[in-house]
């Protein structure tokens, strides 16, 4: 199996995607559902062929990782729309897996069987899936994030001058949940569903966390180093613990929050990659293995 091969699974599956994607428009869910999975399963089918070639979970480059996340997203479109039946949320999750699938399409990179020791470890192929599943879903509330900024931005526009008493209850996203904060009443909070999402990506970036620590005290002896890389881990926890524990209380703005998600978000673009450019990362950092 060759990176060249990706086209053939890749495309079957963003279709698919596509498909069930619109099929959850029309309130087909079983087809809607149905769909997604298959194209997991061909998708997942390419990237277990590409781990049996390499001989090594395919999880070393950025490219490689870039394949789990384009995996990941749909993934976690799919638990999200099974578990709060929201509609849109499968076609946004099939747009980023195909700009994911599209970098790797026009940006190949060379993948070789070669694994430095460090990355012999069980722990190395745990701990960054559930990252990868961490980030997709903290990349689909930073998508509702900004997607509810600018549409509260629009809807302050029209209605200046009035006064409402939700402007975000005409938002597509909103749904009648029961209000966590007791009394039994039902409450119009698009925040909601980003409270969902953080709550499941947090959960997984602390075992992601948790099981990189483990990881490295077998490969360098100690748990945690305070790399470059290991520091902006713990800024990014820290800031959606930060938007969890003030959410906790609903009275906080909305605007506050999500643009706390954004700055989030920023912040684990950081971690993920954006570290890897650091003076402080260049040479003297663990984590830069993946840059060869």
């Amino acid at each position: 199996m060759t990176w060249s091969s990706m086209i053939y699974f890749a495309l079957p599956a963003v279709l698919l995607w596509a498909v069930g994607a619109w099929m959850a428009f029309r309130s087909r869910r079983a087809w809607a559902l149905t769909l997604t999975i298959v194209g997991l399963l061909v998708f997942a089918s390419y990237i277990a062929l590409m781990w049996m070639s390499l001989e090594r979970p395919p999880l070393r480059t950025m490219g490689e990782t870039r394949l789990w996340y384009a995996f990941f997203l749909p993934l976690a479109g799919l638990l999200t729309y099974a578990r709060w039946r929201y509609k849109w949320i499968l076609s946004f999750s099939t747009l980023l897996a195909i700009v994911f699938v599209c970098i790797n399409l026009l940006k190949p990179e060379i993948h070789n069987k070669t694994l430095m020791p460090a990355l012999q470890s069980p722990w190395f192929a745990p701990h960054v899936i559930i990252y990868m599943f961490a980030y997709a879903m903290l990349g689909a509330a930073a998508v509702v994030a900004i997607y509810l900024l600018f549409r509260r931005r629009y809807m302050q526009g029209q209605s200046r001058g009035g006064t409402t008493a939700n402007r975000f209850s005409a938002l597509p996203l909103v749904q009648r949940r029961v209000a966590p904060t007791g009394g039994g009443s039902n409450v119009d909070d698009p925040l909601l569903l980003c409270d969902d999402l953080v709550s499941v990506g947090l959960a997984f970036m602390t075992m992601g966390m948790l099981t990189g620590a483990l990881w490295a005290k077998e490969a360098w002896g100690h748990y945690w180093s305070w790399d470059p890389k290991e520091t902006w881990a713990a800024i990014t926890w820290f800031a959606y613990l930060t938007y969890l524990h003030l959410r906790c209380n609903r009275r906080m703005r909305h605007t506050l929050a999500l643009s706390l998600l954004v700055i989030s978000f920023a912040c684990l673009q950081m971690c993920w990659w954006g570290v890897n450019y650091l003076p402080a990362a260049q040479g003297s950092s663990v984590h830069t293995y993946n840059l060869n």
